[in-house]
């Protein structure tokens, strides 16, 4: 069997790359614990070291790896270079804060001393997806190897090359052999790589269904796992949201990444007394945002990753069609063109039991959903499996604050972007996973929290 590489924005074969064996993977698991070893001896200052020299080859070749995003799962290249910006910029925060962070803390006694240190686990199995090929590895590699632990790579199945370079950065950069290890495998094998004695906890970053059966296994072998799964996250805009910044910021939270991120905006929810200036001026800049060739600096929007994708997002918009709402622009895919093109997309009058309004949408489909208020806003907001991320839009920052206390989700922003960043701990609630990357709480996730006391 291979994996294979197809340019979406063409639909051609890039490439093919051979599976591993069940043997080869075990084999791959062995030597990382023997890396593994190792590894947790070394100091700080060797693993910040050779991190910081992640993070330079990743500045230095950043063209050629963006251009390799942009031709394996279709981002807009300037997305793309700057998604390599953002992985060196995760490995220069660990690389400079991960010493200070695990440092021992003592806890006050006049019985003796009392102290908590935190010791790395071992191998992590992290199973990647393909909609951030780079960050998403970069920001669970960094804090794993500088707390001591060691790193295997299951990556999507449609990223290949992607996988393949990463290694090699860390290759080049210097880290033993087995310290970070890619493993070439289909989601068949999963499984047995969970069941392995030697794979001490799991993270993963994907599909709440996928999230179900790797938590299921990883329970059924009581490992430790970090789920960050998927989101439908709302975008509230109150009546007196500040429209000049919040317009642009809503086109770009819903668009970024060709509609493929977990925490794009999904559901646009509008208080009723400014939902018509919204809608049309929403309207009027989705339609000016061009769509073509991710290699072209000047297009907003490429093709969608996968094939299949483009039918599960035409059956979602046709399904809530269907149900009573309404295409203000785009709906259809983009069959005149070659590749896994998909419309830009507004869909209004959305209401519940509709795909838009209950189901994560992954492209670039807006839906606008009505408001009586803020509190139904908020209502509307928590009317959801997911609780990934959240905006509110409103010039009153204290009621802002206080509606933000009562969203359910992992995330609240007020009048900015929803977004990730190193310092700041990242991850949902409900269907969108638990857990926490990033941050310090993040790199506390797969480490042991030991308890030390001399009597």
């Amino acid at each position: 069997m291979a994996l294979e590489s197809v340019n979406p924005a063409t639909g051609e074969l890039r490439g093919s790359f051979a599976e591993q064996s069940a043997a080869q993977v075990k084999d791959c698991i062995t030597k990382a614990y023997d890396a593994f070893c190792a590894w947790r001896q070394s100091g700080f200052s060797e693993r910040s070291r050779l991190l910081m020299q992640a993070a330079h080859i990743l500045v230095e070749d950043k063209k050629d790896l963006a251009k390799l995003m942009s031709t394996e799962m279709g981002k807009p290249v300037r997305q793309a270079e700057a998604e390599i910006d953002k992985c060196a910029m995760v490995c220069v925060h660990y690389a400079e804060n991960a010493e200070k962070m695990l440092d021992a803390e003592t806890i006050a006694s006049d019985t003796g001393t009392h102290y908590i240190r935190f010791d790395p686990l071992g191998p992590i199995l992290a199973v990647m997806p393909w909609n951030f090929p780079f960050w998403q590895v970069f920001r669970f590699a960094a804090p794993a190897l500088m707390a001591g632990n060691v790193c295997l790579l299951k990556h999507s199945s449609n990223v290949p090359d992607c996988s393949r370079h990463i290694s090699a950065i860390f290759r080049k950069a210097g880290f033993p052999e087995h310290v970070f290890s890619e493993m070439r495998i289909g989601s068949g094998l999963v499984e047995a790589v969970i069941d392995h004695p030697l794979i001490a906890a799991v993270t993963l970053t994907g599909s709440e269904q996928a999230g179900r059966k790797i938590a299921a296994q990883a329970g059924r072998n009581l490992k430790k796992v970090v789920l960050e799964l998927g989101g439908s996250d709302p975008f509230i805009v109150l009546a007196d949201a500040p429209l000049q910044t919040c317009l642009p910021t809503a086109v770009q939270a819903r668009m970024i990444n060709n509609g493929q991120s977990c925490i794009a905006a999904k559901r646009f929810i509008v208080e009723t007394n400014i939902l018509e200036r919204f809608r049309s001026e929403f309207i009027t800049a989705v339609e000016a945002l061009k769509v073509g060739d991710p290699l072209e600096p000047g297009n907003d929007l490429g093709p969608l990753a996968r094939t299949d994708l483009v039918d599960e997002l035409e059956r979602q918009v046709k399904e809530s069609v269907r149900l009573g709402a309404r295409v203000l622009t785009g709906g259809k895919r983009m069959s005149e063109r070659s590749g896994f093109y998909f419309q830009p997309t507004v869909l209004g009058d959305v209401k519940p039991g509709m795909p838009a309004y209950e189901e994560e949408m992954f492209g670039p489909v807006a839906a606008l959903i009505s408001a009586e208020d803020a509190e139904d806003a908020v209502r509307i907001a928590n009317d959801t499996p997911f609780g990934l991320g959240a905006s509110i839009w409103t010039l009153d920052l204290p009621r802002a604050e206080k509606l933000a206390a009562g969203i359910d989700a992992g995330m609240v922003f007020i009048n900015g972007l929803v977004r990730s960043d190193p310092r700041l701990p990242f991850g949902g609630i409900k269907q969108s996973g638990y857990g926490r990357e990033l941050s310090h709480y993040g790199i506390k996730e797969f480490v042991n929290i030991k308890t030390v006391v001399i009597s």
